[in-house]
């Protein structure tokens, strides 16, 4: 099966909505909403089937010039073991760099797939305090979270 990367507009919202409900549900996935889904388009990249279904995304968060964030990365179950999660997080590494970013972090409890490509572990300690009080702060999991965080440094 072949996949496209994309740009999602505003009318993709309701579809990645319901393939991130899962997630969102299992606290696997911080819950934004429609509104705050729309404010961040432009971060978000669409893996898309041949059958023009979304099959997965994840978006790159810019906090600074220096650093962004990869987040929200999910890939629809019946579409899993196709690469996609690597491709999409790699999209977004490379949109990173275009945009000047010297770092990009990420929470994961999928340490094995970004440490593949070039992150590294670090301790919680060193996210920033915007980060834990604009997003942790609404996780179930807030304050014990058992995530990992990694890094990736140019």
């Amino acid at each position: 099966m072949q996949f496209e990367i994309i740009k999602p507009t505003l009318a993709h919202i309701p579809q990645m909505r319901e393939i991130v409900s899962i997630e969102v549900r299992n606290g696997i996935i911080l819950e934004r909403s429609e509104d705050e889904m729309a404010n961040a388009i432009r971060s978000y990249q669409l893996a898309v089937a041949d059958s023009g279904e979304i099959a997965g995304f994840c978006a790159l968060y810019i906090y600074s010039t220096s650093l962004a964030e990869i987040r929200s990365l999910v890939v629809r179950e019946d579409y899993r073991g196709e690469g996609l999660g690597s491709k999409l997080v790699q999209r977004a590494i490379d949109e990173g760099k275009e945009l000047g970013v010297k770092e990009i972090l990420t929470l994961t409890y999928r340490a094995s797939l970004f440490q593949r490509l070039g992150f590294a572990i670090i301790e919680k300690s060193f996210l920033p305090n915007h980060k834990i009080w604009a997003d942790c702060i609404k996780c179930k999991h807030f304050p014990i979270c058992d995530e990992i965080a990694l890094i990736k440094t140019f």
